[in-house]
């Protein structure tokens, strides 16, 4: 072990008050009690948690834990569920499913499956995709003697695979390996590759399930709503308090009904019973009195005749069932619908009494004090769902629709006796696509139909952004909102306390989404469900006292509280602090899951216990009277490589806790600021923040908007994508030529590995305002930078060309370049098979494929091979670009019908211009307003010449302080050679170098304190009258350039039917006077500009108009005279202008039966 080096054994020791420890430190026991015993006031640096944490859950891990679950049990369960398939006539005759499994990754390519890669997937546009393997057991042969068989691994469909989960190819390996398959080691995984693109499934955000929850419905009532969701239905239970008296509302019933007789109707025949059950304070009655005489009123006085009440209220439905019409839709309603998450055993209705008894309290309390009312926006009461759960549905939901096919078609078969006779029920599994096509659509489209929850979502997956490697990071954590975002609701969109450390505070969109589109903070994970069952019983075991035995006046003693598992109520506890410690025990020493919450409510008096999946969570250091449970010793461990995250866990060291549970902690930031009522420490402040917020320097010296500016810019920035960026065929990439790793880095930037994949460069920046051309945040550039490459970009688009087969057996076909006849050029950059060359410089115009297609595609043309080549018609793809582009790669591939695809990447690199969008780290954008020669740029007295000038009104409205002390330590840093730390909170920790220190290395180095230098004008010579402050800033590129924006158009292509010029860049499009600047020419009563711009300038045309009759006529190129088509003569007729879709428009009125008339006077 090395003991002689312990730091344990110092001869002196400051906390046993100097003297000598006695003898061999460590006695018999192996170690000094007194010693580990005694408490440590000094703070222990807990960062090195938070990439062990990393390593294991967060930022995309939700994901991977949730797919893994599916994998591994969901979909165990679902099969278990539903594994039967039974002929309707012949009960004999049938299918079990026995087991479930998903297969490795694979491809069929000619009838044999092949191993794949993602890599090939997002390469030749294929699914990545693992067949579902089911051991089944059936019966063979027809009805009168069939025989059992087994069969083991039939495929029944293909699971797309999430990748890094742990059916992926990439699950588990090391840098080298991912290295081989052509994948970025610091990819995140988490997302799927369906048809070529990247798909992710967005954390959909919803309200908890089965739980009460207390609000006012749309005229103010007071209601209390338990959306129920169990494996067999979804329901929505409201029990409201209207004109005094309480009233259920569910779907079952078209009218609300009185809430009294559904408790009789449940057997709570006696009405001082439900009094009991609700409380024994004068004022419950009260208001429960209206509810009971209206009860009265309907003539309801026992089960029986509520029964009969309810029977009478229930929506008939379309097609009888004679099965429920026995024991009285009511009945059932009441069972399977009403509350459907309280289960009924053996009709035995007390549990959905006491739970109904507990939603009325809960009502009461909440008109006799507002405060117990709900908050829907509170973190606590939402639920994220995962990708996991939401690929669970949709695959329950097609196994299902599978099953019953394969039932319909045995049924078909077995009618007809030739083909019963060597009937093979497994056979119609082979060729099911269901669930193939189902998932792939799904994924594709994003629109999710679960037939049997009547669920319809549109945009659930998304295509993941590949502009930055940041940005895709981000996308990997975002939290898409249940509402849609054209409500202006202000509650949904505030910033919720409860969000500290789960939702990053910082990362949301400006705009319409504003609030609504979260993301996860840094240290954030989501729960999976747990099991239950073993649950249950441990809390019965730990005193918890069972409902089925407590008479309705007990219910609401006052020494006990209510406890309430996952939205049941599981009974009562008399000593609630005691119980909830006993749990937080055997939580802490790892008996029961690390994510199962407690929390106790003392204003409800209840205890809520949750181990339900989509709780968000973070681990937090536990405190003992204020002392944190983590020692020096453990971190030296932690970062031997002897202790891992999970070792914290089970020795008790770090828990999590959900929402709900910190509100029973007391939280210290930092351990000195811990008082000895202080349950628990944060491991470090700056993981409230999330991913992207987290690469901004000093946030906290920051205005908030202007964090939440760069959150949305940050994605935007150009750099590297990943370590494959070269060999990837993206529709669009961009990638930056020279990119750096920012000088002041933050912590989060190592911890996501921004500094390996960064998307800027530094500048050296000087604050002045220099030429005028600065004015409103543009920006001036030093030509010699952009030179020496600053800021140089390369953009990679794709082009693809298919190959189409057609059904008559013809196809298309490339042709070698006539080069003979090519005078004008266009053909000099393709190969002799006729597809564009790599390497070749590619100008506007030039054909990249010189491809011809058949032109009869329909009727068998006789064979194939020896069409005449008058057959077919040019078909070639020519270039539409800027000038300056190179064929980078071309790639030929083959897609899923077997058609030959060829993807061409074109390389454009582009320099800095005037009006290319910048921005620093602080949310401060600019477009570059001059480029000067460097001879005239001012200098510093060591010679130094600033890549950027910036105009220093930027800084005083927009109090980012931040870029001020970034460009301190950027500076402090190069002159000394560290990278400086700037992250959020960080001083205290010393994760952020304060102004003082970085001061003082100026200094030491011969700067100014300020960061300001001794500047020379450039143009004359002389030194400047000011000092300036200048220093280096992180700078990033975005995406905006203005080769990409720039329009404008003399006359070009007009639209067919109204022959007005066509819209948009795309399209080279007219610039469009619309209705607001028609009314400001109007203003100005430029009449002549109006018709120039209304009419001539977009689609003037000469109508002959009849002056009799007043309608439209034509002209006769016979006669050379127009006539009038309603009179029949020529001789009133003139000529006048009129725009074309005026003339578009009487004709499609007079289509109508309505005749305008067009009245004409002599100019």
């Amino acid at each position: 072990m090395g003991l002689a080096k312990s730091p344990l054994q110092q001869p002196t020791n400051k906390l046993n008050g100097d003297k000598k420890l006695p003898g061999y430190p460590f006695g018999d026991v192996g170690f000094d009690q007194r010693y580990l015993a005694a408490p440590i006031k000094s703070a222990v640096d807990k960062f090195q948690l938070l990439p062990e944490f990393l390593k294991i859950r967060g930022l995309v891990k939700q994901h991977l834990d949730s797919f893994n679950y599916f994998v591994r049990t969901d979909i165990r369960k679902i099969v278990r569920a539903n594994n039967l398939v039974v002929a309707t006539r012949y009960p004999h005759i049938y299918l079990r499913f026995l087991n479930v499994k998903i297969g490795k990754p694979e491809m069929i390519v000619d009838g044999s499956a092949e191993d794949v890669t993602p890599q090939t997937c997002r390469l030749s546009d294929q699914t990545y995709a693992a067949p579902i393997l089911v051991d089944v057991e059936y019966t063979h042969g027809s009805h009168d003697n069939p025989r059992k068989e087994r069969k083991t691994d039939v495929v029944i469909g293909r699971m797309p695979i999430m990748l890094r989960s742990c059916c992926c190819v990439l699950y588990g390996r090391d840098e080298a390996e991912l290295a081989k398959l052509g994948e970025c080691p610091l990819d995140p995984g988490g997302y799927f590759v369906i048809k070529g693109t990247e798909k992710v499934i967005l954390i959909q955000e919803q309200l908890s399930k089965n739980r009460i929850i207390i609000e006012t419905d749309k005229k103010g009532n007071i209601a209390a709503s338990v959306t129920s969701s169990t494996e067999k239905i979804k329901t929505k239970t409201v029990i409201v308090m209207e004109k005094e008296k309480l009233w259920l509302q569910l779907n079952q019933f078209p009218k609300q009904v009185p809430l009294m007789v559904v408790m009789k109707a449940m057997g709570m025949q006696s009405d001082q019973e439900v009094i009991q059950m609700v409380g024994r304070d004068p004022r419950y009655s009260l208001l429960l009195l209206p509810s009971i005489e209206e009860c009265t009123k309907c003539k309801v006085y026992t089960q029986e005749q509520a029964l009969e009440y309810l029977d009478s209220k229930v929506k008939r439905p379309m097609f009888s069932n004679n099965a429920s019409e026995k024991e009285g839709r009511a009945f059932s309603v009441l069972r399977d619908v009403f509350l459907a998450n309280v289960p009924v055993h053996e009709d035995n209705f007390r549990p959905k009494c006491i739970y109904v008894a507990v939603m009325i309290k809960r009502i009461m309390d909440a008109i006799l004090n507002k405060d117990a009312m709900d908050d829907k926006d509170y973190v606590g009461n939402k639920r994220l769902e995962l990708s996991g759960q939401l690929i669970s549905l949709l695959f329950e939901d097609l196994f299902k629709s599978m099953t019953t096919e394969v039932k319909n078609l045995t049924d078909k078969m077995l009618d007809k006796p030739d083909k019963a006779k060597k009937f093979d029920i497994s056979h119609l599994l082979l060729r099911r696509d269901i669930i193939t096509l189902g998932l792939e659509r799904t994924l594709s489209t994003g629109n999710f139909e679960v037939k049997r929850f009547r669920m319809e979502r549109k945009g659930m997956t998304q295509v993941l952004q590949r502009l930055s490697f940041i940005g895709s990071l981000g996308h990997m954590t975002r939290v898409a909102p249940q509402f849609e975002k054209s409500r202006k609701v202000s509650g949904p969109r505030a910033l919720q306390p409860s969000q500290w450390g789960m939702l990053c505070p910082c990362d949301t969109p400006e705009g319409e989404a504003c609030g609504l589109v979260k993301n996860l903070a840094l240290m954030t994970h989501v729960t999976t469900d747990e099991e239950e069952a073993p649950l249950i019983s441990l809390f019965y075991s730990l005193g918890v006292e069972d409902m089925e035995h407590l008479s309705a006046e007990e219910l609401h003693a006052p020494d006990s509280f209510l406890v309430i598992f996952n939205g049941l109520i599981l009974g009562k506890h008399r000593r609630p602090q005691r119980f909830a410690t006993a749990i937080r025990k055997l939580r802490r020493s790892g008996k029961i899951g690390e994510f199962v919450s407690v929390y106790v409510n003392e204003k409800q008096r209840c205890v809520y216990l949750a181990s339900d999946g989509g709780r968000v969570c973070r681990p937090i250091v536990i405190a003992d009277k204020g002392i944190s449970r983590i020692k020096e010793h453990h971190m030296k461990e932690l970062i031997d490589g002897v202790r891992t995250f999970d070792d914290f866990l089970r020795d008790g060291l770090i828990e999590y806790l959900d929402v709900n549970e910190e509100n029973n902690a007391l939280i210290a930031l930092y351990e000195g600021d811990a008082t000895s009522e202080t349950t628990h420490i944060e491991i470090e402040p700056f993981t409230i923040l999330g991913v992207i917020a987290g690469l901004i320097p000093y946030p906290h010296h920051n205005q908030s908007p202007r964090n939440t500016y760069q959150c949305a810019m940050g994605k935007q920035a150009m750099g590297n994508i990943a370590f494959n960026q070269l060999n990837r065929m993206d529709s669009l990439l961009y990638l930056l030529v020279y990119p750096q790793r920012p000088l002041l880095t933050t912590k989060t930037i190592e911890l996501v590995g921004y500094d390996k994949l960064g998307a800027g460069q530094n500048a050296t920046v000087a604050v002045m305002s220099y030429s005028g051309y600065d004015i409103e945040d543009a920006i001036v550039m030093n030509k010699s930078s952009l030179d020496r490459g600053f800021g140089r970009c390369i953009v990679m688009k794709k082009y693809s060309a298919i190959i189409q087969k057609y059904l008559n057996g013809t196809s298309d076909r490339i042709l070698r370049p006539n080069r003979a006849a090519d005078t004008a050029g266009r053909e000099q950059i393709l190969d002799d098979d006729g597809i564009a060359a790599p390497g070749e410089i590619i100008r506007p115009n030039d054909i990249y494929i010189n491809k011809q297609s058949p032109i009869d595609t329909r009727y068998n043309a006789g064979s194939a091979g020896n069409l005449p080549d008058s057959a077919y018609r040019p078909n070639i793809q020519t270039f539409k670009g800027h000038g300056g582009e190179v064929v980078d790669r071309v790639v030929l591939s083959s897609d899923k019908n077997n058609n030959t695809c060829i993807k061409f990447l074109i390389r454009h690199t582009r320099r800095p211009e005037l009006g290319d969008k910048f921005s620093s780290r602080h949310g401060q954008k600019g477009v570059c307003g001059t480029i000067v020669q460097q001879e005239d740029f001012p200098f510093s007295e060591k010679g130094i010449c600033p890549d950027l000038i910036m105009n220093p009104h930027g800084f005083p409205s927009r109090m980012t302080v931040g870029k001020m002390i970034e460009l301190l330590g950027g500076k402090a840093g190069v002159s000394c050679g560290r990278f400086h730390y700037g992250s959020a909170f960080g001083e205290r920790s010393g994760h952020a170098d304060k102004v003082e220190v970085i001061s003082e290395t100026l200094v030491k180095k011969g700067f100014s304190y300020s960061g300001k230098d001794f500047i020379y004008s450039g143009i004359t010579g002389c030194p400047l009258q000011a000092y300036i402050f200048m220093g280096p800033i992180y700078y990033q590129k975005l995406k905006h350039m203005v080769l990409d924006k720039m329009h404008a158009r003399g006359s070009g292509p007009r639209t067919l039917l109204t022959r007005q010029p066509t819209e948009g860049r795309a399209r080279n499009g007219g610039l469009r006077v619309g209705e607001m600047e028609r009314d400001c020419l109007i203003a100005y009563g430029a009449s002549m500009l109006i018709y120039e711009r209304l009419m001539l300038s977009s689609d003037p045309f000469e109508v002959q108009v009849c002056t009799a009759c007043g309608l439209l006529g034509y002209y006769n190129h016979k006669l050379k005279t127009g006539i009038c088509s309603s009179c029949k003569t020529g001789d009133k007729i003139s000529t006048m202008k009129l725009p074309y879709a005026c003339k578009l428009m009487i004709q499609e009125l007079q289509s109508m039966n309505i005749v305008p008339r067009l009245k004409l006077a002599e100019a």
